[in-house]
């Protein structure tokens, strides 16, 4: 590994967290200054700027033949938000849900994982299912746009419009700036990793898995954990939501699109990653539903099923006997726990909002 990528690779550690705040910073003032909610702004311009590194990565994957390659990138980026993203924010802080997301956004986000899982059911996407992606996600801006517009109307009139928008240049730039940093930086680091993933002899296989999807996610990495420090707690989740939708319909979307062929969807990606990755767009819902907030013991279990979740891609790749135990012991034990913790919790908000009526 020579000298000069592990420096680049520093330097590009110090540009995410230094584009990380610059973009959460730059987002949190121009919601404020124009009225529009921090979550908006989060779910649209924070959220498909992270994902640009993932967009780049699928549509030359994708135009280069290299369809599996754009799969596993959109489906790994998106299981990495929610379990190791999230989990790690809310380690940080607890983070705050707005309704919005519990009542809009994140049903959008089970329905587009669920839509993506039916049109992947042949083994296939084709440029027809590309277009159908794109248009949901057409829709979705739509709704978010004119959300926007009228909050943005409603304060304009209780402030004037005048005061609200002036002086947005510079959170314009700080915008632009942080999300320039995060793409270099991203890349930078990607590129240290995979070099020293090679000098340790770690296959190309391993390194796709692993550094690859979780490179292209760096920047929702930086983003949401400097939101969460800085406590602009929507900003943070409302990134990994707005992130997650646009991978799927947006650059999902887009590979399909130009692909010279359809995007062949492998037997195990239909069979392990699609489902979790529709199970864990699920999850989230009642998770936020309980209070609004994801608790730090929460993030912790996000992290958890992250770290076995890539244990077992990882081990099917590698000693598929290990990984057929891991998904026994999966299935058996985390899975119930879970699901029993989670009805628990719903029965809490249940009683909690009755003894509030009452």
């Amino acid at each position: 590994m020579g000298t000069v990528t592990l420096a680049l690779g520093v330097v590009g550690l110090a540009l995410l967290l230094w584009g990380g705040d610059l973009l959460v910073r730059g987002a949190a003032e121009l919601a404020r200054r124009l009225g529009v909610p921090p979550l908006i702004v989060g779910l649209t311009v924070v959220g498909f700027g992270t994902s640009s590194p993932e967009l780049a990565v699928s549509v030359v994957s994708a135009m280069a033949g290299r369809g599996e390659v754009t799969v596993g990138n959109v489906l790994g980026s998106n299981i990495f938000n929610v379990l190791f993203v999230l989990g790690l924010a809310a380690l940080v802080a607890a983070l705050s849900v707005s309704p919005q997301l519990v009542k809009v956004d994140v049903p959008f986000l089970i329905g587009a994982s669920v839509l993506a899982w039916g049109l992947a059911a042949d083994g296939r996407l084709s440029r027809l299912d590309g277009l159908v992606l794109l248009a949901v996600l057409a829709v979705y801006v739509v709704v978010l746009v004119r959300a926007a517009t009228r909050r943005q109307g409603e304060a304009a009139a209780a402030a004037g419009a005048e005061g609200e928008r002036a002086g947005t240049g510079r959170q314009v730039f700080q915008l632009v700036a942080g999300l320039g940093m995060l793409l270099v930086g991203s890349r930078w680091v990607v590129e240290a990793a995979v070099a020293l993933a090679r000098a340790v002899g770690l296959s190309e296989l391993v390194i796709g898995l692993t550094v690859v999807a979780v490179g292209t996610s760096l920047p929702e990495v930086a983003s949401s954990l400097v939101a969460a420090l800085k406590g602009e707690r929507e900003i943070a989740v409302g990134n990994v939501v707005g992130s997650n939708i646009y991978n799927l319909l947006g650059v999902l979307g887009s590979a399909a699109a130009v692909a010279p062929a359809a995007l062949p969807i492998p037997a195990i990606a239909r069979a392990v990653d699609i489902p979790v990755m529709v199970g864990v767009a699920v999850a989230c819902l009642p998770i936020f539903f309980t209070g609004h907030r994801i608790d730090r013991w929460e993030g912790a279990v996000f992290l958890v099923y992250g770290a076995v979740y890539t244990a077992f891609r990882l081990l099917e790749a590698t000693s598929p006997p290990a990984a057929r135990a891991l998904g026994t012991l999966t299935v058996g034990f985390f899975v119930p726990l879970t699901a029993v913790t989670l009805l628990a919790l719903v029965c809490r908000a249940a009683r909690t909002k009755r003894a509030g009526r009452g």
